[in-house]
């Protein structure tokens, strides 16, 4: 009889995991939720140098940090499966807040209050830690073909919502690429960034662009735009690639210079 009860009980965690894959990655998060819950709840001070500890009186007045920055990145993997079960194993250390089907689909992965992995060392202005200031948008793609319809239709839906939930500002949508520019690529040249910048998300040159002035410092007006320009050859490859993409390299020619012109003079 023993022998029967522990047959049924592993067939029973057998169906649960196979209608539901993710059930210990759920199982994690909650886990995850409930140890931030209590650091949350925590009204101990810690000792200064001094030993002192400062005394504690709760305000009323308070509300969760909300992210001000939305962070585009393709997957450069090859499938939405493959992508849930790398941002499901705790061994990879990387995650987003949303991850964008080739078939428009969407799923929510984090709270969007919550610091997803998704920007690594990344640099944008003065902000030296974008993963807690961003919220983070994966769209499954491996980097190497053309953005589906129904995944920009679908990440259009997604970024009206949060652009009004968050009041995040038009030039805070940006592409990893631009965070991270001596090592990332993404979203790749196929993505259609004047498609979104038309429609409020993200910056684009003007069609008919101002010539840039002959004393414009193009490193000064690349780090206002936001560039880490510690590496300017990789800072000029990021900005051409997010803003011109047919031409993805570091050359400085007039129309490069113009565009950064364009760019800077919106900030």
């Amino acid at each position: 009889m023993k022998k029967y009860w522990i047959y049924l009980a592993a067939i029973a965690t057998i169906y649960s995991c196979s209608s539901n894959p993710y059930r210990l990655s759920d199982k994690s998060y909650k886990k995850q939720l409930k140890k931030f819950q209590k650091t949350l709840a925590n009204t101990q001070s810690s000792p200064l140098q001094n030993g002192t500890s400062p005394e504690w009186i709760s305000t009323v007045n308070f509300n969760l940090r909300k992210p001000n920055f939305i962070i585009i990145h393709h997957t450069a993997q090859d499938s939405l499966q493959q992508t849930l079960k790398t941002f499901t194993l705790t061994r990879t250390q990387v995650s987003s807040h949303y991850v964008i089907s080739d078939d428009g689909k969407i799923v929510q992965m984090l709270n969007d209050y919550l610091r997803a992995w998704h920007g690594g060392n990344a640099v944008w202005g003065k902000n030296t830690d974008i993963n807690s200031a961003s919220i983070g948008i994966e769209l499954d793609n491996n980097g190497s073909e053309p953005f589906s319809e129904a995944q920009i239709s679908s990440l259009l839906d997604l970024l009206s919502r949060l652009k009004k939930d968050y009041n995040i500002p038009a030039q805070n949508i940006i592409a990893h690429s631009d965070i991270a520019p001596t090592r990332k690529s993404d979203p790749s040249a196929f993505f259609p960034w004047k498609t979104l910048a038309d429609l409020g998300f993200g910056l684009w040159p003007d069609t008919n662009m101002e010539q840039a002035p002959e004393n414009f410092n193009i490193e000064q007006g690349l780090r206002i735009i936001g560039y880490d320009t510690r590496n300017l050859s990789s800072a000029i490859k990021a900005f051409k690639l997010h803003y011109i993409q047919t031409e993805v390299d570091d050359v400085l020619d007039e129309k490069t210079i113009n565009t950064i012109y364009s760019i800077y003079k919106k900030q």
